[in-house]
């Protein structure tokens, strides 16, 4: 799951659409949708400082609640790998940037040429490109690490995210092709951000090991950053190569400008933000709206030492739920996975434990081209009456479910009223002083959760579940063994969260394809099993057009949310920072698409009292 997320982050923004044109490409880059806004020969991305000075540090906390680590190779599914060493570590071939979605430029590769019936694209490797070790980076590499992504080593993730790609051909040193099973305006840019390592990383006498028992080795890669000093486990610092090969190249100026990145490791939130009150690193992100509206004042924060922005951005929205395991007997009708839904009001949750400072989540693409609306019609129409698995007919016939709310005329009596409904039908009854099956079984529902995070929404949520009959529970427990459940699915309900895309694409197959869902490791957490779902998939990755791909995603989400698959939470339109003053200086220009941390590693420089 983590490994598939660092895949996507890498080439995440190169995927978005923001135009109906066809796709483009030239030799410097290539569009799935649209212009290609940078021209051959470009200067720098606009929103980077191309004369910022190097040196300095910056340290800032694990973006997860991870307390350890015990690898370095984050491609495997066994173990856990340090916070940021995909990103730091290892080019891809193509580069996407913060403020032009739906394009990639060149990195590793200085040409790319996709084919005129869109079965295939060739890469021409940068003659200058070079791996940490010195050697020059060459087609046999790519292929190497296609090739072991793909294979039994790596984490299952891959190799159902490069399932359309046939493979990779050697066509000369640096020269290399792809083959896909078919035409689709997005595997350039999938393979394009193919993460490429040295044929030589992990062997031993000269023969090359199988991916997964490479665990300790030091990555041979080629990225602006290599790994430092290291309290395993606890802390890991990378240092900038100052003989880094694409530190002039245009996609690169003016970016990763520390000489030395520090990521430190706590074991909870509580620890992570005391920490950085008392100076051990730099820069933290906050996520809860009460810590960041009760505890990130006074002190420090009024004497101007720590700074305290909220950043606008124009990221997609994504998802944020309760996630069923629909695997487990109980939660496998939709009639259950809606009634639990009924029972949480998020109204009274916003005012009381939010600051009023979310908007609530109603789908898997809220607020966008792709969010399902009211009844079908259109384009989405057609996509749904011209499947051959036939969705049932409340989705052609009914408009898209929203979530329940408490707002009047809604009330939370009226939502349990309702609730108890579909649990009868579904053959769960209160009797005896629980909710009980045919069986006389009790429904009993455990919130597994690793921060403490949740459990003031889990709470009130469950003492609501009480008064249908439910027995909840909330089960707090480490993150290393969160991790290894998740990878099981050994878990009834968690929350989770997936950054949205501006167009979405291959990676709603790693969260909802049937057949991951009992493959360990994989991303759909809830064990979405669905023929409808499959085939609207499938036609999402054949998609033509942007018109084309948003009747089929926004049929997709439809689909979805008829089945009840998860409890939507909530979304923030802003990134709440906080950041230690006079250390960092940062570009005029704020990218549109970013995440935080990313912006910052990439873009911001140490000011010179920060040196």
């Amino acid at each position: 799951m983590r490994t598939l997320r660092a895949a996507l982050a890498a080439v995440a923004l190169a995927w978005a659409a923001v135009t109906g044109a066809p796709s483009a490409q030239a030799a410097h880059a290539y569009a799935q949708f649209g212009d290609i806004k940078y021209p051959p020969g470009f200067s720098h991305f606009d929103y980077v400082n191309p004369a910022a000075p190097k040196g300095g540090r910056i340290s800032l906390v694990a973006p997860l609640i991870a307390s350890s680590f015990d690898k370095y190779n984050p491609f495997t599914l066994k173990g856990t790998e340090p916070p940021g060493l995909e990103g730091l570590l290892f080019d891809t071939l193509l580069t996407g940037n913060m403020d032009e979605p739906a394009t990639a430029y060149g990195l590793l590769a200085e040409d790319v040429d996709v084919a005129t019936d869109g079965r295939s694209v060739t890469f021409r490797l940068n003659p200058k490109a070079r791996f940490h070790n010195g050697d020059p980076v060459l087609a046999r590499d790519v292929k190497h690490s296609f090739d072991q992504l793909t294979g039994p080593g790596a984490a299952p993730q891959y190799r159902a995210y490069f399932a359309p790609v046939k493979g990779a051909t050697v066509l000369g040193e640096r020269l290399v092709r792809f083959d896909f099973k078919e035409a689709n305006r997005e595997l350039p840019l999938i393979v394009g951000g193919l993460p490429v390592f040295s044929h030589k990383w992990g062997s031993k006498d000269g023969k090359p090991q199988p991916l997964d028992a490479i665990v300790t080795d030091y990555p041979i890669a080629s990225g602006p950053y290599r790994i430092g000093k290291v309290d395993f486990g606890k802390e890991i610092t990378y240092e900038r190569d100052p003989a880094y090969w694409a530190r002039d190249l245009n996609v690169r100026r003016g970016q990763f400008n520390f000489d030395r990145i520090t990521y430190q490791l706590y074991k909870d939130n509580v620890a992570a933000f005391e920490a950085f009150k008392a100076g051990e690193f730099d820069f933290i992100q906050a996520f809860i709206a009460k810590d960041w509206a009760r505890q990130y004042q006074g002190g420090k924060f009024a004497s101007g030492e720590l700074l305290k922005r909220e950043w606008q951005h124009g990221n997609a929205v994504g998802f944020q739920g309760f996630i069923f395991n629909t695997r487990l007997a109980k939660f496998s009708d939709p009639r259950v996975r809606r009634a639990i839904g009924l029972a949480m009001d998020f109204e009274w949750m916003n005012r009381q434990l939010f600051y009023g400072a979310y908007t609530r989540v109603r789908g898997y693409f809220t607020g966008s081209e792709y969010e399902a609306t009211g009844l079908p019609q259109g384009d989405e129409l057609a996509v749904l009456q011209s499947l051959k698995a036939r969705p049932p007919r409340a989705v052609l016939e009914q408009p898209v479910p929203q979530p329940p709310t408490t707002s009047p005329p809604g009330s939370l009596r009226a939502n349990l009223r309702l609730a108890r409904q579909l649990l009868a039908e579904a053959g769960w009854t209160y009797r005896d002083g629980a909710l009980r099956n045919a069986k006389g079984e009790p429904f009993t529902i455990e919130f597994m959760d690793t921060s403490g995070s949740m459990g003031r929404v889990v709470n009130p949520y469950m003492r609501t579940l009480e008064k249908l009959g439910f027995q909840p529970s909330y089960r707090l427990i480490d993150y290393a063994v969160y991790e290894q459940r998740m990878r099981r699915f050994e878990f009834e309900v968690i929350s989770s969260r997936t950054l949205g895309r501006l167009v979405p694409g291959s990676e709603l197959t790693q969260y909802f394809r049937a057949d991951l869902a009992k493959q360990d490791g994989s991303s759909n957490l809830g064990g979405v099993q669905d023929p409808v779902v499959d085939e609207l998939l499938r036609r999402i990755d054949a998609a033509q057009s942007r018109p084309e791909l948003a009747a089929n995603v926004r049929a997709l989400d439809r689909v979805l949310r008829h089945g009840y698959y998860a409890v939507p939470h909530w979304y923030s339109a802003v990134h709440r920072v906080a950041y230690r003053a006079h250390r960092f200086a940062q570009p005029q220009v704020v990218p549109r698409y970013y995440q935080p941390e990313g912006w910052a590693l990439s873009t911001w420089w140490a000011a010179p009292a920060g040196k």
